[in-house]
């Protein structure tokens, strides 16, 4: 896959440097986003939850282990909040500003999310068309996230930047990507 690759960087507030890394990859065509994680293996430690026989639209997923991105358009305040679970489970939410107004979006009502967990990785890929939510010729803005649960009960914040005083992938300082 083109595209650009990206490196997550765990929140500093952590008792320890976690001893693994996500990496992945986005890329734009016309008005389809493709964006890969990668949570290279093993991963005794972390609770990686199992992937589901029956994937489905489910809340919170934010609260155990979970891949995310927000996406705007370029000088806007409303947002989209995609949350991915290793489970196949998934989301989307739309904001007005900062926080605020977060809804399910009706624009969908599936998404074609890929899940491969082997020894060696944990793979998860989405290929969304965005025409139902942004026009396709905007550049749109992207921040790129997840969160990791580890079975010491200590939970781990990701992403590209983290401007805020503490874990906070909604400012838009963290909309580091431009497609």
């Amino acid at each position: 896959m083109s595209g650009q690759d990206f490196s997550l960087l765990p929140f500093p507030s952590v008792s320890r440097r976690p001893d693994f890394e996500i990496k992945g990859n986005i890329k734009k065509t016309s008005n389809t986003l493709s964006i890969s994680y990668t949570l290279p293996g093993p991963h005794e430690g972390l609770i990686i939850p199992a992937l589901s026989e029956v994937p489905a639209r489910k809340n919170a997923l934010w609260e155990e282990t979970c891949f995310e991105f927000f996406l705007r358009q370029k000088h806007s305040e409303q947002y989209w909040e995609f949350n991915l679970s290793p489970a196949g489970h998934w989301n989307v939410y739309r904001f007005r500003a900062y926080r605020q107004g977060m809804q399910e979006e009706p624009a969908f009502t599936s998404l074609p999310l890929s899940v491969r967990k082997h020894s060696a990785a944990l793979q998860l890929a989405l290929e969304v068309n965005l025409d139902k939510i942004v026009p396709a010729d905007g550049t749109i803005k992207v921040a790129i996230s997840a969160v990791i649960k580890s079975t010491d009960r200590e939970t781990t914040y990701w992403a590209l930047v983290h401007p805020g005083q503490r874990a906070d992938f909604h400012l838009e300082e963290s909309f580091t990507v431009e497609l």
